[in-house]
């Protein structure tokens, strides 16, 4: 797969196939993360975790995943391209949901289970920072903004994966055989789909280390405060049903349900939404959604009043981290390099979150651990002001920022 426009129907029709592979691709990483999600609680009292030790079993998740950005942006291109990297990271990345729990068999401790996580959150990398730059690659060959439909199907796969392994859980299934069943899926949908990509980008990269340039910190600050926001969820949702509202295991991960069906929602009509009225303002109203959404969440102590408030985050986050990655791709010298550019920052907070939400929720509760997304709302919505009115500055000086 090639940036030049497709000129013919043989070409047309690769492109097609191209675009429906990744699409497939995105399902089935999300359906792995809902799959993780809603074993959180399982896999917690399985191991006899304290919300300390959790937070730990997290952060390794989240160690694991920046250190794969150095190699995430230089390793495509090296092997043939982001398409052979997918079809080798996508099976592998499902594998090893399957073994978080089967470490329990090598020790009912902490350490066996955090170092497969760690493993797990480095290929999830190498599995995530390709899919965005192959989407990018078909994106500047379809000719208009498709970005966020691609991140509509992860939402939908997060939200298949976390429905799917509450029915599960609900039905009796212990972590091993929920996470067994869905590996499997994403396994054989990784694999389908990985036959329909193509190449994708092979433009080598300059440098290993991919740091954000100076005039794209802001846009990075932004995906950063949202994958905190998006993490959060993921991570805690369910444990927070369960604990603080007191559902049941099988309906705790309805929260993380209900929120990625709001992001499906919000990333559908995403990109006609930023045609629209722009990024800036699509970042900024979003911010607003995500601030009232956690303030419903952590206010009234009811199951429902909680899962609507996720909904209405998951709404509100849907469109930041796509309309950052988009940009990023298109700016840098490589697509492969722009998404690792921005995803080194914003990956970030899977690292500094959990230690964030666990040392609060250990000091206090995760009622009052949630209310950091309020500042995380807060911050991103004064940044995306504060950059749209530079951009319009007459003494703006450089390139504005691509929002």
């Amino acid at each position: 797969m090639h940036a030049a426009p497709a000129t013919d129907a043989g070409q047309a029709n690769d492109l097609t196939r191209a675009r429906l592979g990744v699409t497939a691709i995105f399902l089935a990483n999300g359906l792995i993360i809902g799959a993780w999600a809603a074993s959180i609680p399982q896999l917690k009292a399985l191991f006899g975790l304290t919300d300390a030790e959790l937070s730990l079993v997290l952060f390794a998740a989240g160690l694991g995943g920046l250190a794969a950005m150095p190699v995430a942006g230089v390793l495509p291109p090296r092997i043939g391209g982001t398409g052979r990297a997918l079809r080798a990271s996508g099976p592998l990345a499902a594998v090893l949901l399957a073994a978080l729990p089967v470490t329990h068999l090598l020790s009912a401790g902490v350490a066996p289970l955090a170092a497969c996580a760690l493993m797990f959150g480095f290929v999830n990398i190498l599995m995530d920072v390709p899919m965005n730059a192959h989407a990018s690659v078909v994106e500047s060959r379809w000719g208009g903004a498709i970005m966020s439909s691609f991140h509509a199907a992860w939402s939908a796969g997060g939200l298949i994966g976390s429905a799917f392994g509450s029915f599960l859980i609900a039905r009796g299934a212990g972590p091993a055989t929920q996470l067994g069943v869905e590996a499997a899926v994403a396994v054989a949908v990784a694999v389908a789909a990985g036959r329909q990509i193509g190449v994708g980008d092979t433009r080598a990269a300059s440098k290993v280390f991919a740091l954000p340039e100076r005039r794209l910190l802001a846009l990075s600050l932004i995906a950063l405060l949202a994958v905190f926001a998006e993490g959060s969820v993921t991570d805690w949702s369910a444990l927070y049903l369960s604990s603080e509202i007191g559902a049941a295991p099988g309906g705790a991960a309805i929260g993380f349900s209900g929120y990625a069906m709001m992001m499906v929602v919000g990333r559908l009509v995403g990109d006609q939404v930023v045609r629209r009225i722009g990024r800036t303002r699509t970042i900024a109203y979003g911010a607003a959604l995500l601030f009232a959404g956690v303030l419903f969440a952590i206010g009234p102590a009811t199951q429902i009043s909680a899962v609507i408030g996720f909904c209405v985050v998951g709404l509100g986050v849907a469109n930041m981290v796509p309309a950052a990655f988009s940009a990023s791709a298109a700016a840098a010298s490589s697509p492969s390099m722009g998404i690792a550019m921005s995803a080194t920052m914003a990956y970030a907070a899977l690292l500094i979150g959990p230690p964030i939400i666990g040392a609060i929720a250990t000091a206090s509760s995760l009622r009052v651990a949630f209310a950091t997304l309020l500042v995380a709302a807060a911050a991103v919505g004064t940044l995306t002001l504060t950059v749209g009115r530079r951009n319009r500055s007459p003494d703006r000086k450089g390139p504005p920022v691509v929002l």
